[in-house]
């Protein structure tokens, strides 16, 4: 209907058809046929254009899993270290400004943080007189060659991923520092200390693996959020992958489409919940001989 001039009724109906989309089609003979081309054949429909679901949906995830696997493994790493480091020195000057700047980085919005990051990384690229860092874009289509390629991608990975370990790592530290607090002086530790262990040692090789429980669980749950929840930062950077794509599926009413990412947020959320347990089995033994 967009276009110009704009096609005649029969022409649109048509066109839908094809597709499965044709509003005077009964609802539920459309919801059968979609259904069935997808027990029987993994078919998840096309788009209003013709785009198919299944192209665009594989595409997608392969380009967020370059941005969600790194980004968030990268924030958790940072923000459990953070985290240990402040407990073992609480109220040092180390520890308030730790804790300061994670306050403020999860009370910065992400588009403000992303453009910084996007000026800065400019200012970067002027200061040295080439492109050392792209802002947009999660590859250059004119680069060929396996290391060339691996060069080119980590080029233009480094901006979003620096943006999402950013303002994602405070939450884990900030999390990981109070669990621990809460653990240092519970009688494990006091025995491990009483053993001639140092408080510093006996917090990370003791109260560190009961206390990151319910960080992994936390990051195992984060999984499906980032890949369809990552919208800004897949936006600011020009990143086609799960959030862009479910933002402007909606947008055009693309309904296979919507409902195809739908249905991959919940298989991930299935996925962050196994892992989840799996992470509690490794990290509490008790678990494990139960």
């Amino acid at each position: 209907l967009q276009l110009r001039p704009v096609p005649p009724p029969e022409q649109v109906a048509r066109s839908l058809e094809q597709y499965n989309l044709n509003p005077e089609t009964p609802l539920l003979e459309r919801w059968w046929t979609w259904l069935t081309s997808i027990v029987l054949h993994w078919d998840w429909g096309r788009s209003p254009i013709g785009d198919s679901v299944n192209a665009q949906v594989a595409f997608r995830i392969g380009v967020s899993a370059q941005l969600v696997v790194l980004g968030l493994t990268l924030a958790a790493v940072v923000g459990v270290a953070l985290g240990v480091y402040t407990a073992t020195r609480q109220y040092s000057l180390a520890d308030r400004f730790q804790q300061g700047l994670s306050v403020f980085t999860l009370n910065v919005p992400l588009v403000v943080g992303a453009l910084a990051v996007v000026l800065v990384a400019i200012s970067i690229n002027q200061t040295l007189g080439t492109t050392v860092l792209f802002v947009a874009g999660a590859n250059s289509p004119s680069v060929s060659g396996f290391w060339p390629t691996v060069v080119d991608r980590l080029q233009h990975l480094a901006l979003p991923t620096v943006t999402l370990v950013l303002f994602s790592y405070a939450g884990y530290h900030l999390l990981q520092r109070n669990l621990l607090l809460d653990d240092v002086n519970s009688d494990y530790v006091r025995t491990a200390r009483a053993k001639g262990l140092t408080r510093t040692q006996a917090v990370r090789r003791h109260a560190l693996r009961t206390t990151l429980i319910p960080v992994a669980t936390s990051v195992a749950f984060a999984i499906p959020a980032l890949f369809t929840g990552a919208v800004i930062t897949e936006t600011i950077f020009a990143w086609q992958g799960m959030g862009q794509y479910m933002i402007q599926s909606i947008a055009k009413n693309d309904v296979h489409a919507v409902v195809a990412v739908a249905v991959f947020g919940a298989a991930m959320t299935a996925l962050g919940a196994i892992l989840a347990d799996i992470a509690v089995v490794v990290l509490d033994p008790r678990v494990r001989l139960t």
